[in-house]
């Protein structure tokens, strides 16, 4: 079977979960033998990505998207000019601007995208497609999510291929965008759906909260968890002494960075937990340093600086021996998530995790056995099951090994090939 996958870039300056999701699916279908392309879009894709060794260029590059929405001029570009701003240096350094990621002043751009040839982005949506028809038939076009809908529906029109849509965190993006953008971008998403063969949500649920928003049929949205190689992450030897506490993810405030960093605060004023220490690691764009600088202010104040530890590396060599320097994980992000890819590659390392009763937590830590859950989602809170957790080495112990079993048993590349590969076959034509 020959599969394409559409997958958006994020120029490698934070941990992006769907970039590391769509990495993993990629090389699973690879390792059973599928011949599966790896279409970059608007942002270079991460350097150890079967996208960036595939030499296929970048698509709708996020500096002519945004130039085509602010400018009629733009849209009429020959494509020399157009080449000019996909090189891959300028959009690494555009993905580090403020706002290269904020969906607070993208709606109109979303909307425009979700429109397909009747939004701004027309020429570079007609690119594509004619990319794709020069190319070698393919069985199947996977979206990596539901707002790629407009670019998969003309796709899908003019080369008459199945549509598969992966769903993952849609809708945080989309309720962080002010009126009238998000009713508007929701109404178009729902329509946009229609055309999908199928869909492909990484958890119950955020298949819920989804199927219901757009109206999909049941019969077109299945649940296909992610997974990960377990061989690239394992415990330690022998636990972290002194303990520390960790957080992987962008570094923002929307994650829940600074509520960890509150409970990590009271708990260092115990003098059980003098010792504590708290690591970070997952990059951070130009809108994040007002927060990350207040937050290491707030460390000095509290003679915590020398306790807290940023790695700077978040590939996946730099996750490894991040995850080995931990005793536990915690992302509380107040959102919640529709899964937490950090959570499995926590859970391969032995190491568990605390996360708030929101989103698809409770669903991933009853599917593993590799964590606590704790409500509400308030630093004191945090800071209580952390402190529970911190000093019973056994209950640990036994947590990561459950989470570490659970990867190898269910959330790794095999099964995930297997179950995406049903869905395939179910849309695929003869």
């Amino acid at each position: 079977m020959r599969i394409v996958h559409l997958v958006p870039g994020s120029g490698g300056g934070f941990y992006c979960e769907n970039c590391v999701r769509d990495n993993a699916l990629a090389r699973a279908l690879l390792r059973t033998g599928e011949d599966v392309r790896v279409v970059p879009l608007y942002l270079p894709p991460m350097e150890d990505s079967p996208a960036a060794r595939s030499g296929v260029p970048i698509f709708f590059g996020g500096i002519n998207v945004y130039l085509q929405q602010k400018s009629g001029l733009f849209r009429k570009t020959p494509r020399w000019i157009d080449r000019l701003f996909d090189a891959s240096p300028l959009l690494r350094w555009a993905a580090r601007r403020a706002g290269s990621v904020r969906a607070s002043g993208l709606g109109e751009t979303t909307l425009s995208m979700l429109k397909g040839m009747e939004g701004n982005q027309a020429k570079e949506l007609r690119r594509l497609v004619e990319w794709l028809g020069s190319s070698e038939p393919c069985d199947v076009v996977h979206l990596s999510n539901a707002l790629l809908l407009g670019v998969g529906a003309e796709i899908r029109r003019r080369l008459g291929v199945p549509l598969v849509c992966s769903l993952q965190d849609e809708d945080s993006w989309l309720e962080a965008m002010e009126e009238p953008w998000r009713g508007r971008c929701w109404e178009a998403l729902a329509e946009a759906a229609r055309q999908a063969d199928a869909f492909t949500a990484v958890s119950r649920t955020y298949a819920g909260i989804m199927g219901g928003r757009l109206g999909i049929p049941p019969e077109r949205l299945h649940v296909v968890l992610p997974g990960i190689d377990p061989e690239e992450f394992s415990p330690p030897p022998a636990p972290p002494d002194p303990p520390a506490v960790g957080f992987l993810g962008r570094a923002s405030e929307s994650l829940g960075l600074g509520i960890l960093a509150e409970a990590f605060l009271g708990l260092r004023e115990s003098p059980t937990f003098r010792t504590l220490r708290l690591h970070v690691t997952g990059g951070a764009t130009e809108d994040d340093r007002p927060f990350l600088k207040s937050l290491q202010a707030r460390f000095a104040d509290r003679g915590a600086a020398a306790s807290v530890k940023f790695y700077e590396d978040f590939g996946t060599a730099g996750r490894r021996e991040f995850l080995r320097s931990l005793s536990v994980l915690s992302v509380p992000a107040p959102s919640g998530a529709a899964f937490g890819l950090y959570l499995l590659e926590s859970f391969a390392s032995g190491v568990p995790a605390v996360q708030p009763l929101t989103g698809a937590f409770p669903e991933i830590l009853e599917a593993t056995g590799a964590g606590v859950l704790y409500h509400p989602n308030t630093p004191e809170a945090l800071a209580e099951v952390l402190g529970d957790l911190l000093g019973d080495p056994a209950r640990r112990a036994e947590l990561g090994r459950r989470g570490r079993e659970a990867v190898e048993r269910r959330f790794n590349l095999d099964v995930l090939a297997r179950k995406m590969k049903e869905v395939y076959r179910k849309v695929a034509r003869p």
